[in-house]
């Protein structure tokens, strides 16, 4: 096969959920070549997934598919599973967005990656170890000849997702296909697999199939773009064309939706106002259990919040973020220093006293998918707190429900739907519902827009200013995407190790910031532009070189 021979080609594939039913894709053609990146982008149901998923044959058997895809040449439409589990692995392999879901916790990672090996060819037990240990070298794990023998549990989120790209890479595929592989991940470590990804793309010609909602990583790291809508191809192009000069309104939009540092999106600081959370020199020590050691998670913290302000919570992964998030909600109790919500401190009031405290504070998840039973409708979720906290009943209830759905800009005729009826910008907004339904006085939103397309994100990001206006709630506001926080935070709080290492308004840290931490984590956020991420990132190894040369 030559260079320009095509790794997967694609024609008119169409897939749908019974003969009557809407495509999900439809008419859809491309290709990828070997040794390129193509980035395939859009909305929530735009059909990226689905794509993925027919290229390897795994589509639920209720889906109808016609059309074409080939991969190195082979059928996959039409193929019996025997033919399919030749191909996936070897001609093509996924890397899966979340680590933790695609890890099997109680097996060690070596023998996970050794299984894969034995699935494609017959060795032996020795030479499968030797060679998941180069496979775990390959992924630049340190110390491979050790961690092989350790458990995902004992991996950092960026090391788990190394692994997990080893485990794809152990049919040694022609065509890696990436679904949202950095999502998870905060700038730094995103960065790492960014760069991991093009030098397998460089060193062992890989071809990309790259599915993402991050037009920063799209940036930084794809050759071309294919934009997705309700199934169908709305544009292709080479990256630089696409960022450039966008042939279509909806690319416009999409990229207009991207939020960015150094914008003037950013909050003006409001008004001194009294505090509604006041941290003091807080500990928080995980005791040793279950054969791990003591874990000191913040050392020192200090800060206020005021009525009204969002301060925003950044930092690397085990930098202390969601243990502070945990610990202003009263979940996580000091081990030294204060937590005072009120005037109240956490680590005194009595469990009784703090379950009628808790009445003040609310919680946005990360993924509203998880948070929401899906077995109560949307009414019924929101007025859970309502219910529990004895705050209204019957025509009060309802109507507060209704109130809180119009206020998030749901029709209150979603109180009668389920969760799974939703998208997951909706599903997103009755979150912000249910935790603003008792009018709390601090808001914590551990990532609430991280699983979000931009232009979904966008609106969510326009909802919580609105929010923020009326309800005038303080707010800790926890992310890795530094864009985000830069548009919606006052201040930002700065943490590393467990330690504060930076505060102050947005607009200093972010655009003079103090520590080489925070220039660190700045400089690795990915720019929604091909030709400046481009430069930032030769000019950035031409520093390091210097470096290591003198």
């Amino acid at each position: 096969m030559t260079q320009t021979d095509p790794i997967l080609e694609i024609e008119d594939l169409s897939i749908r959920f019974g003969a009557t039913g809407d495509p999900v894709v439809d008419g859809l053609s491309l290709t990828v070549h070997r040794g390129e990146i193509l980035a395939l982008v859009g909305e929530s149901g735009s059909g990226k997934s689905m794509t993925a998923k027919a290229v390897l044959g795994l589509l639920p058997d209720a889906a109808l598919v016609s059309g074409s895809i080939r991969l190195g040449g082979d059928q996959v439409v039409g193929a019996g599973e025997d033919a399919l589990a030749r191909l996936r692995g070897t001609r093509a392999a996924m890397v899966f967005q979340e680590p933790q879901t695609a890890l099997n916790p109680v097996q060690k990672v070596g023998w996970q990656i050794a299984q894969a090996l034995r699935a494609h060819a017959k060795i032996g037990r020795a030479e499968a170890r030797a060679r998941a240990v180069e496979l775990l070298r390959l992924v630049e794990i340190p110390d491979p000849e050790r961690r092989v023998d350790w458990y995902p549990h004992q991996l950092s989120g960026g090391q788990k997702q190394r692994v997990v790209i080893a485990l794809a890479l152990s049919g040694d595929p022609d065509l890696l296909i990436a679904d949202e592989p950095t999502t998870a991940l905060d700038v730094t470590v995103q960065a790492e697999i960014l760069d991991l990804l093009r030098g397998l793309r460089t060193e062992r010609d890989t071809a990309i199939l790259l599915i993402t909602h991050n037009m920063g990583v799209v940036a930084d790291i794809a050759d071309r773009v294919a934009v997705m809508r309700r199934g169908a191809l709305v544009e292709e192009r080479a990256v630089h064309e696409l960022f450039s000069a966008p042939r279509e309104k909806y690319t416009t939009q999409l990229l207009t939706a991207v939020p960015r540092l150094g914008s003037a999106a950013s909050q003006v600081a409001p008004a001194q106002s009294e505090a509604v959370l006041v941290v003091r020199e807080l500990d928080v020590v995980y005791p040793a259990r279950l054969g791990n050691k003591e874990f000191h998670a913040l050392r020192g913290v200090g800060f206020d919040v005021g009525a009204g302000e969002v301060l925003g919570l950044v930092g690397e992964s085990g930098s202390g973020k969601t243990t502070l998030g945990r610990a202003a909600l009263g979940v996580v109790r000091a081990t030294s220093g204060s937590v005072v919500f009120d005037g109240t401190d956490l680590a005194t009031v009595s469990r009784r006293d703090l379950r009628g405290l808790r009445k003040g504070v609310a919680l946005v998840h990360q993924d509203p998918a998880a948070s929401l039973d899906p077995r109560r409708s949307v009414g019924d979720s929101v007025a859970e707190p309502l219910v529990v906290h004895r705050a209204a009943s019957g025509a009060l209830l309802r109507a507060r429900v209704g109130d809180l759905l119009e206020s998030v800009r749901l029709s209150r005729s979603f109180a009668d739907r389920r969760p799974a009826e939703l998208s997951g910008g909706q599903r997103q907004r009755v979150a912000l519902a249910r935790a603003l339904v008792l009018a709390p006085r601090l808001l914590v939103a551990d990532e609430p827009t991280s699983a979000l397309d931009v232009s979904v994100q966008a609106e969510i990001l326009d909802l919580f200013a609105d929010l923020r206006e009326e309800f005038r709630f303080a707010c800790l506001f926890i992310s890795h995407d530094l864009a985000v926080v830069n548009r919606v935070a006052d201040r930002v709080a700065v943490l590393r190790g467990g330690e504060l290492v930076e505060i102050g308004s947005t607009a200093s840290v972010f655009g003079d910031p103090q520590r080489d931490y925070t220039r660190g984590l700045l400089d690795a956020v990915p720019v929604p532009d091909p030709v400046e991420q481009r430069r930032r990132r030769r000019g950035e190894r031409t520093e390091a070189g210097l470096v290591a040369a003198g």
